[in-house]
């Protein structure tokens, strides 16, 4: 009888767990085929806000980022060389750092000879609702502004699979999922 008890205990508990979650107002993970989160933040180096809708009809590379990550600055010479490669008028990247320390922010990128466009989240609310807490992490987004893919990790940006890739995005023959 015991036994039985426990069990159903056990059952009670899990079904507590899920009703409460199932009434909860957590969003959906930010993935893709999901409208990516608008977000205005500043830009290293200046005055101005960028904000992700002004971007729309453009494909979009935003990359979560820490300066204490070390495969975040593994990665960092290839999305430059990405960024050099593809950067215009319709692809667009935003390293978005979420470090609290703008002064080593403004280092690491000096350092590292980056020309594109450093974006300051020191709060980490838009890396919240991206859901992101695992450095380096990025979205790539399309020119309708939903979420082609996720990486999770540090990518070779210059490789030719994601450069191919990109480059279908932006020539119009891969589309978004939504």
């Amino acid at each position: 009888m015991r036994a039985g008890a426990w069990v159903l205990g056990a059952a009670i508990a899990v079904a507590a767990v899920l009703a409460f979650f199932a009434g909860s107002s957590v969003p959906p993970p930010v993935d893709r085929g999901i409208r990516a989160p608008d977000f205005s933040l500043p830009r290293l180096g200046g005055d101005r806000f960028v904000d992700l809708e002004s971007l729309r009809g453009k494909v979009v590379l935003v990359n979560f980022w820490a300066t204490w990550c070390k495969p975040c600055e593994d990665e960092m010479p290839a999305m430059e060389r990405l960024y050099r490669t593809l950067g215009g008028p319709d692809f667009e990247l935003l390293a978005i750092s979420v470090d609290d320390d703008r002064a080593a922010v403004e280092g690491f990128a000096q350092r590292l000879g980056l020309s594109f466009p450093i974006l300051l989240d020191p709060e980490q609310q838009t890396a919240a609702a991206y859901q992101t807490f695992r450095f380096p992490e990025s979205l790539l987004v399309g020119r309708d502004g939903v979420v082609v893919e996720r990486y999770i990790g540090s990518k070779a940006w210059d490789a030719a699979a994601y450069v191919a890739r990109i480059r279908r995005l932006l020539a119009g023959t891969e589309e978004s999922v939504l």
